[in-house]
This record gives structure tokens, sequence and C-alpha cells, in this order.
């Protein structure tokens, strides 16, 4: 199956997921500036996950760049990380209305867990599919950002039930590192589309 399918359906699928986040937002009842800043810990809580979901949306587009053809592994890989993320809409609207409350903040770091190792495992089904000279796997080397984010992820969860704005803080260096794409996956691709530039010139 070629890859176009995939990620138009992933594209969709991130848009409605940031568009249920933004329908979770509340208006205040009254009509002054002081009833908009009232409601502040929900619209934090919205632009934390609005970073995270475009973060896992330009890493997918970067990774599948480099992605010719998927199966029907692939097809659950990311159908699997996608589960995860449809999750993050409902983990921040119970945050955002009780921001320093230990449940919703263990919760919001177990969906973005969860998140990380889906997107971890779809990783290595693309790289078994691809083999040795998997292009890939060469791009992300040894991936330390990606190891080191369930660990931290792992200390939020357990930290929330001490400190619910310390977890967060751990969230958002987390959102902090992935903000710019790893740049030996843009290499990668950039060094995979120059034959077909060259030929086209």
């Amino acid at each position: 199956m070629d890859r176009d399918r995939l990620t138009a359906f992933t594209d969709g699928v991130l848009a409605v997921i940031i568009t249920i986040m933004v329908l979770e937002l509340k208006p205040p009842h009254g009509a002054g500036f002081r009833d908009l800043l009232a409601l502040w810990p929900g619209y934090l809580s919205y632009l934390l996950s609005f970073v995270y979901v475009a973060i896992y949306w330009n890493n997918h587009h970067h990774f599948f760049q480099l992605v010719k053809t998927v199966d029907g592994s692939i097809l659950w890989a990311n159908m699997h990380l996608l589960f995860w993320l449809s999750i993050v809409p409902f983990t921040t609207a119970w945050m955002g209305d009780n921001l320093f409350a230990a449940a919703p903040a263990a919760l919001y770091g177990f969906a973005l867990l969860a998140s990380a190792i889906a997107f971890y495992l779809m990783q290595r089904v693309i790289i078994r599919q691809q083999g040795d000279a998997s292009p890939l796997r060469k791009a992300i080397g040894r991936d330390l950002k990606g190891k080191l984010s369930p660990i931290v992820y792992l200390a939020g969860i357990g930290l929330a039930w001490v400190s619910p704005p310390v977890s967060y803080l751990l969230y958002l260096a987390v959102a902090l590192a992935w903000l710019i794409p790893d740049r030996r996956v843009e290499a990668a691709v950039l060094h995979a589309e120059s034959p077909g530039r060259r030929r086209g010139g």
C-alpha cells in the first residue's frame, strides 16, 4: 500500500483531535477580561496539548517521507499511536478543570507515556519492514530523546502524587526538547529527495 493514504488519514485524525480540544475550551460566564483570566488553567492545558499533538504530527510527517510503502503491521502500529493520541483531549479537559489535582496530572502523563511508547513501536515496525538498509534507522540513530522521554513521563506520573506542578514542568520540558524536529531525519529526507531533484533538473 502507498504511504499517502495512511498519512492523509493520520492528518485527518490529528486535526479532529485538535478540534475536540478547542471545543472543550469553555468561554467565561462574565464579559470581562478578569472572567477570562479566571479560566487560565484550561487554556494552559490546551496550549500544552496542542504543542504535543503538533510535535507528533511534525515527526510523523518527517518519518513517513522515508517510508515508500506500508504493510498491515505499519497500519496497525499507526492506529495504535492514534488511539493513544485520541485520549489526549479527554485528559486535557480533566487536567484543565483540576489543574493542581494529582489524578488528572498522573493520567495526563500516562497518555503522554502511552503515546511515546506507541510512536517508538511504530518506528521499530517501520525499521523491521525496511530491513538492514533502513533509512529511518540510520536517520534516528541512537534516538536519545526518544529513550529519555518515557523516563521523564514516568517521573512525572510518580511526582503527580507529590506535586502536580512539578509533573507539568517535566511534561513541558519534554515538549520543549521535541519542538525542533530531529535534524538527522531532515537531512535524511533531503538526501532521499536529492536524486529525484537532480533527475528533474
